[in-house]
């Protein structure tokens, strides 16, 4: 097989937002290549390139060295489902219906951008984990492949229990193999890691990790080595999914293509620890970001302030792709394609207007009565974060009595739960699993990890109100039902998966499988 592209003339359109044009030097060009790289449930700052020292992440490194690093890269909704649908769309989830919850049909209507490249003559294709978890739907009888055909045929023996068989390099291989020649690709690599569970103490066993490596255990967990130990696990799990994309990219290397290939290197959503994954906080929606194209990023090794966010990468694409939204067949974009930021030469703060993100969630895992979510819609602006909480009187996690189901079983839940029912300390417990104000509001600078709620601080009181209102302004001007009284729509969309009605079968006395908890979550002492 060949490895030059199809010459392809791209007049880049003035797109979504005022992005800028690339210079008219650079008008004629060939399609670039897109290799998206995305880990399942990794927290921003655990990536070598942040100054990580306890995982080792040679790969995204090099993507970040060799193009540019993403401070203040944000998902609008932290949790696989609703996280991949705003990355495949360029929408917000209040606007994406079902797609705005975990585990739901995925709506016809929504196409996604590597449904759009493939009909645009790109070779398009997955490996492991494309859209998850929910119904995707169908086209002419056949399940919708919403991240493009699966490559998965090829397996390896993994380094530890748990870790996925998939040989996501291997299969990325086969994947170009196929390519017909000529044609630009679009591949989005998958990884399963470092989504739990975990094989206890792999990372100390089988990575050579020790617990006083962490330079930093999160003040809202009980700094112990069970802890330490689950976090060394998580660490090891990262490091699988960047051994991967290091294959990928010396692949690329080898077949002369990296020089003209796009490659985003991100995760969905953070690490999958209690307060963290499922929530709305930093640690939870902030997430890593590097990305390289030698010969489209001008000044490349860049550190980038700006705030950007997930709905960005598919109006990317298309334009990159030399198409428009309205071409592609694909719903109306609310993110601003990233080229403006590839054009230009400079760090820091590169485009004032990117200032903001808006994010939030409805429901994810079930486990309230009548499958209830847990609403909340939160702006991260300047140095703060401002979240408001529309129905503080329910459990944030899912009830207690059925296992916070929207915080998967580990060790340190289990460890945090049984400081409660053991110990009789409460601190933890309500940090992560107890009930919340109607409003929080934290300096994400000053206090990353949201300990410090400044909302009913009066010093913060003209801020607070600045920082609802032009969430809200902007909520209403996207359409977001629960601006305009309709919230409720989101709690009466279906549940695909297999515990649809948890809450009430488990408490009518059926034993109902969650797999994705221990049966020691279950506080059933704390029914309501």
């Amino acid at each position: 097989m060949k490895s030059h592209h199809l010459l392809y003339t791209i007049m880049l359109p003035l797109a979504l937002g005022g992005c800028q044009t690339v210079p008219e030097s650079s008008q004629e060009t060939v399609r670039p290549n897109i290799l998206f790289a995305i880990a399942d449930d990794a927290s921003w700052k655990h990536f070598g390139a942040y100054g990580c020292d306890w995982v080792k992440t040679p790969a995204f490194d090099r993507v970040a060295s060799e193009g540019i690093l993403f401070t203040h890269a944000y998902t609008p909704n932290a949790k696989c489902a609703p996280s991949r649908s705003c990355i495949l769309t360029g929408r917000n989830s209040w606007q994406l219906e079902e797609a705005a919850n975990h585990s739901p049909l995925f709506p016809a209507k929504f196409k996604t951008y590597a449904e759009a490249l493939g009909e645009k003559d790109y070779w398009v294709g997955s490996t492991a984990k494309g859209w998850a978890p929910g119904d995707p739907g169908e086209i002419n009888g056949k399940k919708r492949q919403l991240t493009g055909p699966k490559f998965d045929k090829f397996t390896i023996t993994p380094p530890a229990k748990h870790i996925s068989n998939i040989d996501y390099a291997r299969n990325f291989e086969a994947f170009l193999d196929e390519r017909p020649e000529g044609q630009p690709f679009c591949f989005w690599y998958g990884s399963i890691e470092p989504h739990r569970a975990y094989e206890f103490e792999a990372g100390i066993k089988y990575g050579g990790k020790s617990m006083n490596e962490i330079d930093e255990v999160p003040p809202f967990w009980p700094d112990v080595d069970t802890v330490r130990t689950d976090m060394l696990d998580y660490a090891f799990e990262i490091e699988y999914f960047d051994l991967h994309l290091q294959r990928m990219l010396e692949k690329l290397e080898e077949l002369g293509e990296l020089e003209n290939t796009i490659v985003v290197v991100t995760a969905d959503n953070g690490m999958p620890f209690p307060r963290i994954k499922g929530q709305v906080y930093e640690y939870s929606n902030h997430l890593p970001l590097a990305i390289m194209w030698p010969n489209g990023i001008r000044n490349p090794g860049r550190v980038v302030d700006d705030f950007v966010n997930f709905i960005d990468f598919a109006p990317t694409f298309l334009e990159l792709a030399g198409t428009t939204v309205e071409d592609a067949g694909m719903q109306p974009i609310t993110g601003q394609s990233l080229t403006d930021i590839f054009n230009s030469e400079q760090e820091g703060e590169v485009v004032p207007e990117r200032n903001f993100v808006l994010v939030g969630k409805e429901r994810h895992d079930v486990g309230r009565p009548d499958d209830q979510g847990y609403p909340v819609r939160g702006i991260f602006k300047g140095d703060y974060l401002y979240l408001r909480n529309f129905e503080p009187d329910r459990w944030p996690k899912g009830n207690p009595e059925t296992g916070y189901l929207n915080c998967d079983g580990s060790p340190t839940k289990t460890y945090i739960l049984d400081t409660r029912r053991k110990k009789g300390i409460m601190e933890f417990w309500q940090l992560n699993f107890g009930k919340r104000d109607s409003e929080e509001m934290y300096n994400v600078v000053e206090d990353p990890f949201c300990m410090n709620n400044l909302a009913e601080e009066e010093a913060f009181a003209s801020l607070k109100d600045e920082l609802e209102q032009e969430m809200s302004r902007r909520l209403k001007e996207e359409g977001d039902p629960r601006m305009f009284g309709n919230g409720e729509i989101f709690d009466n969309y279906p549940y695909t998966g297999a515990v649809q009605n948890y809450y009430n079968r488990y408490m009518a006395g059926e034993e109902v499988p969650a797999g994705w908890v221990n049966k020691s979550d279950y506080d059933t002492y704390l029914k309501e």
